[in-house]
């Protein structure tokens, strides 16, 4: 059964089948990233001042990435237009460069991005003890220059100051299980007797995974009271005009530690989605945006292992299958163009 307008245009539309239901469906996608782009937006203008993070994310990693959806843009096209031209071997050789062009940018977010996010560490700082980390906020500096204050103290997680109360037989064993070294405090420590322990990474530049910290506090009688911090270059020299604005290139945290009471931390987590808003609709936007590249990138696979055999039956109706899946990942590309300035730049 040959089903009617799959390569000549409706009487109604003046188009194709395919390129009908691509734009609809297009029209669907606009309003979901819209509606989210929507969310960030509100969330931004509403957030207290001091409390929106500003230059986390690694900004030659983003520009890296957008040179390449920019690119596999550009292939997808010729592979089209190579298949109007009824080219079929320089098609498919287009086709292979958009698909790898999208493996590569899933590949740099889910190896040299996200990982990451959830190594670093970031802790708010109470209101009301911002005079005690005057040396790494630098809100001094901030107010004289106009500045928003900052809260946060981010950084490596280098070691981790915990009580135990009872047995502390749970905490070796998680110490051991998770290659971390227990360390007695000398002379038990600040009226906390022999009960204070401070948990060091076996691997000095691995420190204490925020992940495995949490995980720790949740063993029963331990409670986190210090945490040991290698500083990001913004709380390491808080009153260097040079750290006033973001900078473009990657800074990784410093040689100067700083030792942070539990007790004067309002919220501290990895910069994983429940860091903060701007984690949480960060990862919602780029985790959804990239399973669109995974769909485009399944699609493409398809039609390049087995689109021989259309093109051979009817070439037009192949290029009219290209073309609606170079309409996807145009809007794809074009989620991104969105997201680099919005989330990287701003």
């Amino acid at each position: 059964m040959q089903i009617p307008y799959e390569v000549t245009s409706r009487p109604d539309t003046g188009l194709w089948n395919a390129k009908l239901g691509i734009w609809l469906f297009l029209a669907s996608e606009v309003m979901l990233f819209g509606g989210l782009f929507s969310g960030y937006l509100f969330l931004r203008l509403g957030a207290e001042d001091g409390y929106w993070p500003h230059g986390l994310l690694n900004v030659p990693i983003g520009t890296f990435n957008t040179a390449v959806l920019i690119a596999s843009s550009v292939t997808i096209v010729l592979t089209w237009a190579n298949l109007k031209m009824r080219n079929w071997v320089m098609a498919q050789r287009y086709l292979l460069t958009t698909i790898l062009c999208g493996l590569l940018f899933l590949f740099i977010k889910l190896v040299f991005e996200y990982p990451e996010k959830f190594a670093h560490f970031g802790a708010y700082i109470k209101k009301e003890s911002t005079a005690k980390y005057e040396a790494y906020l630098g809100n001094e500096h901030a107010r004289s220059n106009g500045l928003s204050p900052r809260y946060e103290i981010s950084g490596h997680l280098e070691a981790v100051e915990v009580t135990v109360a009872g047995d502390r037989a749970p905490l070796a064993t998680f110490a051991e299980k998770n290659k971390l070294k227990l360390v007695e405090h000398p002379a038990g420590g600040e009226g906390h007797g022999a009960n204070l322990i401070k948990v060091e990474g076996l691997d000095h530049k691995a420190g204490v995974s925020p992940a495995k910290m949490e995980k720790m506090a949740r063993i029963p009688g331990v409670t986190i009271e210090k945490f040991e911090l290698a500083l990001d270059p913004g709380n390491a020299d808080p009153s260097n005009p040079a750290n006033d604005r973001p900078h473009f290139w990657h800074q990784h945290a410093t040689d100067k530690i700083a030792t942070i009471d539990a007790k004067d931390v309002s919220w501290a987590s990895s910069f994983a989605p429940k860091h903060s808003s701007y984690f949480a609709i960060y990862f919602t936007i780029t985790g959804l945006h990239g399973l669109h590249v995974l769909g485009g990138v399944i699609v493409m696979a398809y039609f390049y292992l087995y689109g021989g055999k259309l093109y051979r039956k009817n070439p037009e109706h192949q290029a009219n299958r290209i073309e609606v899946v170079g309409l996807f990942w145009h809007f794809v590309d074009l989620v991104w163009i969105f997201v680099f300035p919005i989330f990287y730049l701003l």
